[in-house]
């Protein structure tokens, strides 16, 4: 995917969020850092524009929740919202859905910080190869993979560039 295909992907997203939620009034976009801060941001300032309404944006660090931690070689960062997510509709943001253990984190690590109404994934990459019951709500692209690729996502606010690209490991 280039720069426009990961725009038109991303409002496409925005459009099919609003859609089945019937408006934005009761939505929350957390981003799961890295790539799906920025991606959150985006889809969030699409939903905005639509709606002619600001939806409260966050970033959720799961770090800490994920179940090979200590094996990996990360570094926490920090969560940042600064709005409730009790009683709302938690979109949760990610580059790539791949076995779904981040995503198993994330609700994890949002349980710590209220009780969501529901809780939604947006992934601008469904990549296919799930180890746990998890699938994404809004989906960019679905690209199938074999387990010897890699997805690498890349965006401007980090990468200085959008683009995806799969490649051999």
């Amino acid at each position: 995917m280039d720069e426009a295909d990961i725009t038109r992907a991303l409002k496409r997203i925005a459009h099919e969020i609003v859609e089945r939620n019937r408006g934005a009034r009761d939505l929350v976009i957390v981003g799961v850092p890295t790539r799906g801060v920025p991606l959150a941001e985006r889809i969030a300032t699409q939903i905005s524009q639509i709606e002619n309404y600001h939806t409260p944006t966050g970033a959720l660090d799961v770090t800490l929740y994920r179940d090979d931690y200590g094996t990996r070689q990360a570094i926490p960062q920090s969560t940042k919202i600064n709005f409730s997510i009790t009683g709302k509709t938690v979109v949760l943001v990610d580059d790539v859905l791949f076995t779904g253990r981040t995503v198993r984190s994330a609700l994890n690590a949002l349980n710590d910080l209220g009780r969501p109404a529901a809780v939604q994934l947006a992934v601008l990459i469904d990549r296919g190869h799930r180890e746990l019951p998890i699938r994404a709500d809004f989906v960019g692209k679905n690209v199938p993979t074999a387990r010897n690729e890699n997805v690498t996502v890349r965006v401007k606010e980090t990468d200085r560039e959008d683009i995806v690209r799969v490649e051999k490991l």
